[in-house]
C-alpha cells in the first residue's frame, strides 16, 4: 500500500518557519515526508533537514520521496522525544526550526491490517512503531476496568467511558477480545442508542484513546517541547500542528510558559524568581485550516497549528 498523508496546513507552517537556505531544520514527525519536501526544496546546500518517525513504512515513504535532495537530508528511525539526543550525537548543536505534525497518519488509518480503524475489522494493533511489543489488544484484555475507564475519559473525554470499560471486561472474561469489530461492538452495546445517533462513529473516542495510551501520544508531547525550544537557534521557530484538545492544550500552555516563567506573587513589584522568557508566542489563536483546504481533505478539520519563537 503507498503511503499517502496530506501535509496538512502545508503553507502556513513553511511561512512561520521562516525557513533560511542555510539553515538546519528538524522534522520530528516525517510521516510520508509531505512538509520536510517543500521545506527541503528551500535549502541550500549549505542547509540540511533531518527527519525522524517511528513507524517503518513512513521511514521508506519519505526516504525515497526525498532522495532528490540527497546529502541535504537525514532520515532517523526514532520516537520524536530523543530527537535533540540523537541530533547532538551526530555533532548537531542547534536548529532553526523545528515541525512537528501530531497525531496518526492517513496511511497508518487507511491501511486496515494496522489495527487503527474501526471501519474494518481487524485485528486489534495501534503502534506506531511495530517495534514496539505493546498492542491495542493487550491494553484490551490486560489492563483493569479502572485503568481502560481512565483511557477512555481522560483520552478520549467520552462521558460514556466507565459503561464501555464495564461492558470490555464483562465480555473478555467470556473470551479474549481479539478484533476491531469485536470491540466495536462492544462500544455499540455500551452507548445508548438514542446516543449513538449523533456525534459520529461510536467507537471514535475509544479509538483514539487507546491509541494515545498505547502510543503515549501525549507524554511525549509534554516531555519533548522545553526541550526542542532550548535546541532552537536564537530566532528559531516551533512549530506545532496538533488534532485534538488534549495535544492543543499542552501546546499552548507550554508555549505560554516559556513565554512568561515567572512565578513570583502578582502583588510583587520586580519578580525575584530569576525564571527568564525563553522567546515569544507566535500564534494567539492557533492557526487553522483554510475552507480550500478543508475541501480537499476533511481530516484537517480539527487540525490547529501553533508557532513559538526563540529568542534573538
Amino acid at each position: 500500500m503507498e503511503f499517502k498523508h496530506y501535509s496538512v496546513l502545508l503553507q502556513e507552517c513553511i511561512d512561520n518557519l521562516n525557513i533560511k537556505p542555510d539553515g538546519i531544520y528538524l522534522d520530528g514527525t516525517l510521516g510520508g515526508g509531505g512538509h520536510s519536501f517543500h521545506i527541503a526544496e528551500r535549502l541550500s546546500d549549505k542547509g540540511h533537514l533531518y527527519g525522524v518517525d517511528q513507524d517503518a513504512d513512513a521511514i521508506a515513504a519519505a526516504s525515497k520521496r526525498l532522495e532528490e535532495f540527497g546529502s541535504r537530508i537525514t532520515v532517523i528511525r526514532d520516537n520524536y522525544e530523543n530527537a535533540v539526543t540523537r541530533l547532538k550525537e551526530l555533532g548537531v548543536t542547534g536548529v532553526d526550526g523545528i515541525l512537528l505534525d501530531l497525531g496518526v497518519s492517513s496511511f497508518q488509518l487507511d491501511n486496515a491490517d494496522r489495527g487503527f480503524t474501526y471501519k474494518e475489522d481487524v485485528p486489534l494493533d495501534m503502534r506506531m512503531d511495530q517495534r514496539q511489543t505493546l498492542t491495542a489488544r493487550d491494553i484490551i484484555n490486560d489492563y483493569s476496568e479502572t485503568e481502560i475507564f481512565h483511557i477512555i475519559r481522560d483520552f478520549g473525554e467520552d462521558k460514556f467511558a466507565k459503561n464501555i470499560a464495564k461492558h470490555i471486561c464483562i465480555e473478555r472474561a467470556k473470551a479474549p477480545i481479539e478484533t476491531t469489530g469485536q470491540l466495536n461492538d462492544i462500544i455499540k452495546a455500551a452507548i445508548p442508542a438514542r446516543m449513538r445517533e449523533k456525534g459520529g462513529h461510536p467507537s471514535k473516542r475509544t479509538y483514539q484513546a487507546i491509541r494515545i495510551a498505547l502510543n503515549r501520544e501525549l507524554d511525549v508531547l509534554q516531555n519533548s517541547l522545553d526541550g526542542f525550544i532550548d535546541f532552537l537557534n536564537p530566532g528559531g521557530r516551533l512549530c506545532v500542528i496538533t488534532f485534538h484538545s488534549l495535544e492543543d492544550r499542552i501546546t499552548k500552555n507550554n508555549f505560554k510558559t516559556n513565554e512568561d516563567p515567572c512565578i513570583c506573587p502578582p502583588e510583587f513589584p520586580v519578580c525575584t524568581c530569576g525564571r527568564k522568557s525563553k522567546g515569544k508566542v507566535i500564534t494567539r489563536k492557533p492557526i487553522l485550516p483554510s475552507e480550500e483546504e478543508l475541501e480537499q481533505n476533511k481530516r484537517s478539520q480539527s487540525a490547529k497549528l501553533r508557532v513559538f519563537e526563540k529568542e534573538s
